[in-house]
C-alpha cells in the first residue's frame, strides 16, 4: 500500500499547481475522490486506491518525479555548485522535490535532451550499458567523416588513454554535421572518440535517450513533466535488450 498523503500535497506533487493552489480547487469542490467532493485539504488517502477528478479530467499520480529539460550551454549538470550555476536552477519552484537529480551528466556546453528524476532506479538502468540504452547525440565537427570512420565506431573504439569504447554508431548527415549513438556515458566521450577521428567537436546536442526524444517544441532551458506514456515507455526500455545498429550514409 502507498503511503497516506495529504490531499493538497498529492495534487501538488504532479506539478501541475502550487500546495496553495490545490487548496483551493479542494476547497471549491473540483477535486473528487470516487464521485464524490472531498473539501478537506488535509484529508489523507491513498492515492493507488481510490480514483481522483479535477474539473473532471482524472488525476494521474505517480510516487516519482520525471521531468524533461532542453539543457542550455553553460549549465552544470549537477545537483548543486558553489562557483556555476546548474541545470537544477532551471527547474520552477512547483516542479522542485527532494531527491530530483540529473540522469547522466552533459557538459557545460553539450545542449539538448536531459531527465532529470527521483527514481533512482531507473536512472541506474538507464544508464547502464548492460541495458542497451541508446543515447543519441547530433555533433557539429571541424572535417569530414568518412566510411571508415563509421566502421571505426561500429568495431568500438580504443582511445589515446586506452579508454576502450562499446560500439557506437555514427552517421554522417551532412557536411559538419554527424549523429553519434552510444549505449554508455564515459568521461567527454562522444567529443573524444570524434576527435580520435581527427573530427574535433564544435557543438554537440543530445536529441533522444532510448524511446525519450527531445521536446521540440521546448525552448532551451524550459523544463516539462514526462507524460503517462513516455515514463512507461522509459520503463520498458530498461528491461528489454535492444540490439544496436550502426550505420554511414552520406
Amino acid at each position: 500500500m502507498t503511503k497516506r498523503l495529504r490531499l493538497d500535497k498529492l495534487l501538488s506533487d504532479t506539478g501541475r499547481w502550487t500546495r496553495k493552489e490545490a487548496g483551493v480547487l479542494i476547497r471549491q469542490g473540483t477535486v473528487l475522490i470516487d464521485g464524490v467532493s472531498l473539501r478537506k485539504p488535509e484529508e489523507k488517502l491513498d492515492p493507488e486506491a481510490v480514483s481522483i477528478t479535477v474539473n473532471g479530467v482524472p488525476l494521474i499520480w505517480s510516487a516519482h518525479s520525471y521531468l524533461m529539460l532542453n539543457k542550455p550551454a553553460g549549465y552544470l549538470t549537477a545537483t548543486e555548485d558553489r562557483s556555476a550555476p546548474t541545470v537544477m536552477d532551471l527547474i520552477p519552484d512547483e516542479l522542485r522535490k527532494p531527491g530530483l537529480a540529473p540522469v547522466g551528466r552533459l557538459d557545460k556546453d553539450t545542449t539538448g535532451l536531459l531527465l532529470i528524476t527521483d527514481d533512482g532506479a531507473l536512472a541506474h538502468h538507464l544508464l547502464s550499458p548492460k541495458r542497451h540504452v541508446d543515447k543519441i547525440y547530433l555533433a557539429w565537427v571541424d572535417g569530414t567523416g568518412t566510411e571508415e570512420d563509421c566502421a571505426a565506431f561500429a568495431r568500438g573504439l580504443v582511445l589515446g588513454d586506452g579508454t576502450r569504447c562499446l560500439p557506437a554508431g555514427l552517421e554522417l548527415l551532412e557536411q559538419g554535421l554527424c549523429r553519434v549513438t552510444v549505449r554508455e556515458g564515459k568521461f567527454h566521450q562522444v567529443k573524444r572518440m570524434l576527435a580520435s577521428r581527427n573530427l574535433p567537436v564544435t557543438a554537440l546536442k543530445r536529441v533522444k535517450m532510448g524511446p525519450l526524444a527531445l521536446d521540440e517544441t521546448l525552448s532551451e532551458g524550459v523544463v516539462r513533466m514526462l507524460t503517462a506514456t513516455e515514463i512507461d515507455q522509459l520503463r520498458q526500455a530498461v528491461v528489454i535488450n535492444g540490439q544496436h545498429s550502426s550505420k554511414c550514409t552520406k
